[in-house]
């Protein structure tokens, strides 16, 4: 059947209401398209054949999918070992392979990648369940042999169809209707796009064996899914960081392009607007230094992120793939399970052509407000700073409201820890997973306050239920700037406190914190967490060095008894041991009433003949 019959076929969509702001909609359809019907329809290899033919860059990708596929011949079949209370280490091992393999299979009609497919998913179909506990392993287990199970249908036997078809159904889709395993189809987090996609995938794959179950799990993803995304709302950040914004953006990408092919109304999910407008917030993440602005639960390192070639089609803007662009041709480190969706939503795309943003800053409101600047897109050796406010009760939260990162001359000096291991906190009986202020998750080192560019004050933790908000910015050249309310999350301890965050004359970066206590005495301690040596060269100064480069930190105000250095190895077995970094900073005491402001310098060594100590105050900022 012609796609243009089929869209013809489906475009009618009978909505039934409004369910907290969220549109209810009904499939009144009894077939759909024949296979291959998920994500990459019959006939449109040839687009990526011709990219393939034309592009350098698209050649080495196709390659390195194909090269990968014969690595995966020889090997054995992934097997249901659990890590701690998870499966996902296996699920996310037989996604990337039987993608690849029927990848592959599509582009080259080779039988030995169609038999390997096969194999993985008839052994992924054989294990008893999918951890329905940990439902995140039954969705990328469930999306993996809907793809292979579509794509490879006209050859497949029977006898395998049934086999893979009755796993997706007994051990995917019937799970998902177990409400002791569907927490997540109220969260507006990465679970429910990752959960709500590998259903969705599954049902479609499954369509003509079950229609009513099918039916039923597409309807309730068409509506739960919008939680995530308004979570985008107002400006595009995702709450959760960098690499999740990886997981759980490429599941609501995944959706939305098999979907849009599928039914072309697109059930109003196109209305969501901070969604599509996190592709900027995505391609600001990365800094000059090679390394990704981690706040909450992330790790430093860039990631190769597919969903981003469908954001610039969408939106016509292809200087969002500026990064991405970088990270191919860097020579498409590691093996991202996500590849050949780079190939199927970047076919045709010129990536030889592609430009920096125009902006060198980017800020968004929201639950977890950000701010992002640098001083170039195309110097190696320039600045970048990204500071985050918002609040500890957003998904994957740390208590690092008010903390930044800081890249020069190509060195991270203000770092971020980012991630702990989930497993090794867990099987110490550590509860990771609750926000609430007395919970076992905020003595975790590397999660709290202790061990951020941010603020200590009295020696306490910040307050969970505080948001602090971003006040204001200003892009100007000479005085790029950001100001946050961080008053929220201390205010048992102080009546106000403000910072603010600049990069001056594009050479070097202030950091002000405007304060005023209560009426007892306080001790506040300013941190900075590098992976820099450390020398202490003054009362008010320190020197930084790493890779034969230097940062000298400049503290103009207030007068200091001395700069210090804290430890970051933690006395817990279980927690990471944090070799090669250091905190480092300063405490001031605050009498009861007292206003006081710090101002501190971070100053690359070749800024340290352009250093002005006149910086307003920031109530004149911007």
């Amino acid at each position: 059947m012609k796609k243009n019959i089929c869209q013809n076929l489906f475009v009618m969509i009978i909505l039934i209401g409004i369910c907290s702001g969220r549109i209810v909609a009904q499939l009144p359809i009894t077939e759909l398209p024949p296979h291959p019907r998920l994500l990459l329809l019959r006939g449109e290899e040839t687009s990526i054949s011709q990219s393939v033919s034309s592009g350098e860059i698209w050649k080495k990708v196709h390659q390195t999918i194909c090269s990968w596929s014969d690595s995966l011949l020889l090997r054995k079949p992934v097997e249901r070992i659990m890590t701690g209370k998870r499966l996902h280490g296996p699920a996310r091992e037989c996604l990337l392979r039987v993608c690849y393999l029927s990848y592959t299979w599509r582009m080259t009609g080779e039988k030995k990648y169609f038999k390997r497919a096969e194999q993985e998913m008839l052994a992924a179909a054989s294990f008893t369940d999918w951890n329905p506990e940990h439902f995140l392993d039954v969705a990328e287990f469930t999306l993996a042999l809907a793809i292979g199970y579509d794509w490879l249908y006209d050859n497949l036997s029977e006898m395998s169809r049934a086999a893979i078809r009755e796993a997706i159904i007994k051990k995917g889709l019937e799970p998902s209707l177990i409400s002791d395993y569907t927490k997540w189809l109220s969260r507006p987090d990465n679970w429910n796009q990752v959960c709500n996609t590998g259903m969705t995938y599954g049902a479609l794959a499954v369509w003509e064996s079950a229609p009513d179950l099918a039916r039923q799990i597409i309807n309730r993803a068409i509506d739960k899914i919008s939680l995530p995304m308004k979570s985008y709302d107002p400006d595009g950040v995702y709450n959760e960081g960098y690499g999740y914004w990886g997981y759980g953006t490429t599941f609501n990408v995944l959706f939305l392009s098999t979907m849009e092919k599928l039914f072309p109304s697109g059930f109003g999910l196109s209305g969501y607007g901070g969604f599509y407008k996190t592709a900027g917030y995505l391609s600001h993440m990365s800094g000059t230094s090679g390394l990704a602005f981690n706040y909450s639960d992330n790790i430093s390192a860039r990631e190769l992120h597919p969903a981003l070639l469908w954001f610039a089609k969408r939106l016509n803007d292809s200087s969002v793939l500026w990064d991405e662009k970088e990270l191919i041709e860097e020579g498409l480190k590691g093996h991202s399970v996500f590849l050949p969706f780079l190939m199927i939503w970047g076919a045709g795309t010129d990536l030889s052509a592609i430009s920096g943003p125009d902006k060198k800053m980017w800020t968004g409101k929201g639950k977890t407000p950000i701010a992002l600047m640098r001083t170039s897109w195309t110097d190696p050796n320039a600045i970048f700073v990204g500071i985050k406010g918002g609040t500890c009760m957003v998904g994957h939260s740390h208590m690092d409201i008010g903390s930044f990162v800081m890249d020069a001359n190509g060195v991270r000096w203000a770092m971020d820890f980012g991630m702990e291991n989930y497993n090794s906190i867990e099987s110490a009986g550590i509860n990771l997973w609750s926000s609430r202020q007395e919970s076992q998750r905020w003595q975790v080192f590397m999660y709290n306050n202790y061990a951020h560019n941010t603020l200590t004050v009295n020696n306490r933790l910040q307050l969970v239920d505080g948001a602090a908000p971003l006040t204001g910015f200003s892009q100007a050249k000479n005085f790029m700037n950001a100001t946050f309310d961080l008053t929220p999350v201390y205010r048992n301890d102080l009546a106000q406190a403000h910072r603010g965050i600049a990069i001056v004359n594009e050479s070097y970066v202030a950091v002000v914190d405007e304060l005023t206590n209560l009426s007892h005495e306080s001790t506040v301690r300013w941190t900075l967490l590098t992976s820099a040596e450390v020398n202490i060269t003054g009362t008010n100064t320190a020197e930084l060095e790493k890779d034969g480069k230097k940062l000298i930190i400049r503290v103009l105000e207030p007068a200091i008894g001395e700069m210090k250095t804290w430890t970051t190895t933690s006395s817990k077995s279980y927690e990471a041991k944090n070799t090669g970094t250091t905190l480092t900073g300063f405490e001031v005491r605050l009498s009861p009433g007292e206003k006081k402001t710090l101002k501190v310098l971070l100053i690359p060594e070749n800024a340290t003949g352009k250093v002005t100590n006149n910086i307003k105050s920031l109530k004149k900022w911007n």
